[in-house]
């Protein structure tokens, strides 16, 4: 029988059934349907439960900024020596709750359950993280890390999440500013419009991608960081699919960034994208496909 798994199979009989009564449906289009009758927000976080499920098949991109905090294909078996978990007691892991900024779209969410910590960001699965040392915790479920940075008395002050080979700081905000990034959030889901700017910033990172040397002037400090690392595994992939022929804005997800269909000469790539108050990116990841 098939379940949330086969997610992929289930689209692909769903598109060749509309194709056989002259119903045109796309590959993107179809994910996003099964996704929609499995009670998922969007195919993201249905491919990112399937993943947590230890199905590496189901997300499985040829090229990737991966999203900060995202599953990433086969979790947990990365290659890391086991981790050994240690005892906090309750008041220390109440200390690290709250909200940490991760940029203008969203925020880290941290709560307590019982003897660890449950992270989320918005339109993900929520990630136990468990203590390995009084300030350091590690994921089972995603090749991640947090360090939360405290002062020598009162509650954390920021936490580092460490993840892809980057590390993303993010600072403690109260919740009246963590309402404040949620309520814009969905203001822009509501609105599915298109943030001015980012479809021409998409295509100048793209293009700078290929020609292995993107402006990172352009670029957040934490997203100019991640491409650095990334590029050399970013670079081919982009390049096979070669130029640039259209780029078709589908909508907003869930952290407010700009989601893009842009067909290629050789194939489709699938773009997020958000940019910060002073017009540079400071989101950018890619899946294949329409």
């Amino acid at each position: 029988m098939r379940d949330f798994r086969d997610a992929k199979a289930m689209a692909q009989t769903l598109r060749e059934a509309f194709n056989a009564r002259s119903v045109s449906l796309t590959h993107s289009e179809s994910l996003e349907l099964i996704a929609s009758v499995l009670g998922f927000r969007d195919w993201n976080a249905l491919a990112a439960r399937i993943a947590s499920s230890g199905n590496p098949a189901a997300n499985k991109p040829a090229t990737s900024a991966q999203q900060p905090g995202s599953p990433s294909p086969g979790s947990n078996l990365s290659g890391h020596p086991a981790r050994q978990k240690v005892a906090l007691d309750a008041v220390i892991l109440d200390s690290y709750t709250g909200f940490y900024r991760l940029d203008d779209n969203a925020v880290f969410t941290v709560t307590r359950e019982a003897d660890h910590l449950l992270t989320h960001l918005p339109g993900q699965i929520h990630v136990p993280f468990h203590a390995q040392s009084p300030t350091e915790f590690f994921s089972e479920i995603v090749d991640a890390q947090i360090t939360f940075v405290r002062d020598e008395q009162g509650p954390a002050t920021s936490v580092i999440l460490h993840q892809g080979g980057v590390s993303y700081p993010m600072p403690r905000i109260d919740a009246t500013v963590a309402r404040q990034i949620a309520s814009r959030a969905e203001e822009r889901m509501k609105s599915q419009t298109p943030s001015p700017g980012t479809e021409a910033a998409l295509r100048r990172l793209i293009d700078g991608i290929v020609s292995g040397n993107p402006n990172y002037d352009e670029m957040g400090a934490m997203l100019a960081e991640a491409t650095r690392k990334q590029l050399p595994r970013l670079q081919p992939g982009l390049a096979e699919l070669r130029t640039v022929e259209s780029v078709t804005f589908l909508g907003v997800g869930a952290q407010g960034e700009d989601v893009y269909s842009v067909r290629h000469e050789n194939g489709a790539s699938h773009w997020r994208i958000a940019l910060d108050s002073k017009g540079a990116i400071s989101t950018a990841w890619v899946t294949p496909g329409p």
